[in-house]
């Protein structure tokens, strides 16, 4: 591998070069631009002089590209520009100026502003090149061993080797599984053995099916696939693997002795990492891979993270329907950002323990806790079974409500059904809180709900609806369900045990209510 310094050289090298060609190439893409409009949108008398001015400007990259041509292979060099190459090289250079700038002044007034802008700036990338051509009687030294230069260039030159040198030491050394295919078999040995030594796990395939086989039954990192073979080509075969969900993670380098422009776009279209043209250079492919690898590696990091994501999401989700109704999740989700709703027609719940301050007075803490948050556990059961929403708890009382968020139309008989399980729930013998006995208040009317709160937020339920249940439950019996008369109406009779009785209600007055046992 190449010495920092060499490639500080190489890099000073061909910022120069760049100095030339840059230019040259600029003329003549911009020449093709011009050349293209004025055949679009004329004048069309100016396409002769412009035609002479995209002539000049391939002979110009032309005389360029011989004169780099010249330099060693390696870049290790660049040969002095003479006498002789300065003139040869303002040949053109005249010619694209003298046209330009005749073809601005014969049709200054039907010319378009932007084929005007464009031949501008040919005459202006023209005058960098000239002074670049004519600056230096030597570009760069031919001496091998003289240090770059201290100027712009040559700052830039040692600054991209620090970079180069730094990047090799910090890179990982990446170990993965390589599948070669390629149907011939001195190809597959050269790569299987090169590949082998730099710690790679490597299998080999003669054609595109056998690889299909082989990927069947054995995970592979990267893919490197010829070309040309028989029965299914690369393409074909990169295509097969992109198109698969099994396959589709899969680093693919095409490696081919094909040179076309159109064969490397296809393949890169087709979702492969690179295209390697044969015969490879060892080192660029030991560096291809190494990359692929580190992609893969990133990849594979990057699922395990976003599957730790949707695993806390997941926690995240069941928590908030743990806390909310379904339907207020899902439209939170929806982007809701008010959840405010009124309901004309539910029925409250609201059940309290009546001795449990006796009961926590003579009771561990840790056991009155257990005791109540396995009797709400069970109460919670209930609702799912009734079709009643949980509401909250407050203290030792537990509120719920039938018929919201979603309209039920026995929202009534549910709730009733559900307090006769609570009070039975509370009943066993062989519970330990059969000592306990509850009081149930019901009301049905209109209520308004909705979510509050930013911070341990809360679907919450408001209204006289609301209130009159809960002085229902107050002025209960122990052991008993007391259903206001709106809530005796809306089962329309349909609870034969209700004891009716007329009470004077703080804040009430005289209110009919029903008295039921369990």
């Amino acid at each position: 591998m190449s010495q920092p310094s060499d490639i500080g050289h190489r890099a000073y090298l061909v910022r120069i070069v760049q100095k030339i060609a840059e230019p040259a190439q600029a003329i003549l893409g911009y020449q093709e631009l011009v050349i293209d409009e004025v055949r679009e949108q004329g004048p069309i008398d100016a396409l002769p002089d412009l035609e002479r001015v995209l002539c000049a400007a391939h002979q110009l990259n032309l005389l360029i590209k011989q004169i780099l041509d010249v330099a060693a292979p390696d870049m290790k060099s660049f040969p002095m520009l003479d006498v002789n190459l300065r003139h040869d090289l303002r040949t053109p250079m005249n010619a694209i100026l003298g046209y330009s700038e005749m073809v601005i002044e014969d049709f200054a007034e039907t010319l378009s502003e932007s084929v005007t802008a464009d031949i501008l700036k040919i005459v202006q990338e023209s005058r960098i090149l000239l002074e670049q051509i004519d600056g230096k009687k030597a570009l760069i030294s031919t001496d091998v061993g003289e240090r770059y230069g201290d100027d712009v260039d040559g700052m830039i030159a040692a600054e991209v080797a620090r970079t180069i040198a730094a990047r090799a030491s910090t890179l990982p050394e990446e170990k993965g599984r390589i599948l070669v295919v390629d149907d011939t078999a001195s190809n597959r040995d050269l790569l299987a053995r090169r590949l082998g030594r730099d710690g790679h796990s490597v299998f080999a395939a003669a054609s595109g099916k056998e690889a299909l086989r082989i990927l069947a039954i054995q995970e592979c990192d990267i893919v490197l696939a010829d070309i040309l073979m028989p029965d299914m080509n690369g393409i074909e075969l990169l295509g097969r693997l992109k198109s698969d969900d099994r396959w589709r993670e899969i680093r693919v380098i095409m490696i081919s002795g094909l040179n076309d422009a159109h064969a490397v776009i296809s393949c890169i279209e087709a979702g492969a990492e690179d295209y390697l043209q044969k015969p490879i250079d060892p080192v660029l492919l030991q560096a291809r891979i190494a990359a692929c690898l580190e992609r893969s590696r990133w990849r594979e990091r990057e699922r395990h993270y976003l599957a730790q994501i949707e695993v806390e999401k997941q926690r995240a989700d069941k928590l908030l329907h743990a806390i909310l109704p379904r339907q207020v999740v899902k439209r939170l989700a929806e982007g809701e950002e008010v959840i405010a709703d009124r309901i004309e027609m539910a029925t409250i719940v609201f059940a309290d323990i009546v001795n449990f301050t006796e009961f926590a007075a003579k009771t561990p803490a840790a056991a009155s806790v257990n005791m109540l948050g396995n009797l709400f556990m069970r109460f919670d059961e209930l609702a799912d079974r009734f079709g009643v929403e949980k509401i909250k708890t407050i203290g030792d009382a537990y509120m719920a409500a039938a018929g919201l968020p979603d309209p039920h139309p026995d929202h009534a008989l549910a709730a009733i059904e559900f307090g006769r399980a609570l009070l039975a729930e509370t009943a066993r013998p062989t519970d330990p809180a059969s000592a306990l006995r509850l009081r149930i208040g019901i009301n049905t009317g209109p209520v308004i709900a909705g979510l509050i709160g930013r911070k341990r937020f809360v679907y919450d339920v408001w209204g006289h609806t609301v209130n009159v249940a809960s002085r229902m439950e107050s002025c209960c019996i122990p052991g008993h369900i007391q259903i206001s008369q709106s809530t005796f109406d809306a089962v329309a009779g349909g609870v034969a045990d209700a004891r009716q009785v007329v009470m004077d209600i703080k804040g009430i007055g005289q209110f009919t209510t029903y008295l039921l046992a369990h």
